[in-house]
């Protein structure tokens, strides 16, 4: 392990504007923001110096959405102009594995071709291990979405501690969230990693080699730190 290439605050936070914004656009794409709730606390997260995301309103809600809510909420949109739809906003979707299900199923009832995909951190197992003691994250996702980005972080479990945090179950995080990504190219789910450019150019490189080890393509994102607009 390097150490940090990028120097970020690991603490850095500030009174927030909550709201009920569970969608937002980005170019020909939609966002969909379920929870604020996450295992991890990242040094890189947005959430640390931003209310929303590419020029969202905030994305801190007043509480989490129901199905119903939801559902009114996506009668508002034209959801045909979309390419994409992407469960993604401010917390890990995947801590409500199986509303994300149902939302899932209602999506492709609703826009059978249109491409969704879910932004994770591949711990949905780990934190949700009464919802997939029958059947685990990846085979409940199966054949309901698209496409899967999991946060890589790092090319090795002390790397992605330090600059991850998860909390709880740090020692079983990272392999968990490997096995998470090889269980949805199982399912047949097309699936990426991504790392943040905080980790050295050395660690980046290792983390392309666990990648291609893997078989899983891996894009490289440009941390945003507090004085970027995005």
């Amino acid at each position: 392990m390097d150490k940090i290439y990028r120097t970020v605050n690991p603490d850095c936070r500030k009174s927030i504007t909550k709201a009920m914004n569970v969608s937002y656009e980005v170019g020909d794409k939609l966002y969909l923001n379920v929870t604020n709730r996450c295992p991890c606390e990242c040094l890189f997260c947005i959430r640390r110096h931003h209310e929303g995301a590419y020029g969202s309103d905030t994305l801190w809600l007043d509480h989490e959405p129901t199905l119903d809510e939801m559902k009114e909420d996506l009668s508002r949109r034209d959801l045909s102009k979309y390419k994409q739809i992407v469960f993604c906003g401010y917390g890990e979707p995947l801590m409500r594995l199986d509303f994300v299900c149902e939302l899932l199923q209602y999506l492709r009832q609703l826009c059978p071709d249109t491409s969704l995909r879910i932004d994770s951190n591949g711990l949905a197992d780990l934190y949700n291990q009464k919802e997939t003691l029958q059947k685990d994250a990846a085979a409940k996702l199966s054949g309901l979405v698209n496409e899967i980005s999991i946060s890589l972080n790092a090319p090795d479990a002390e790397t992605y501690n330090m600059f991850t945090r998860p909390r709880d179950f740090p020692q079983d995080a990272f392999s968990t969230m490997l096995r998470f990504a090889q269980r949805c190219k199982e399912e047949n789910i097309f699936v990426w990693f991504s790392v943040v450019d905080v980790i050295s150019p050395s660690d980046i490189e290792n983390a392309r080699r666990l990648a291609h080890n893997m078989d899983i393509p891996l894009i490289v994102r440009e941390y945003i730190d507090e004085d970027e607009h995005i």
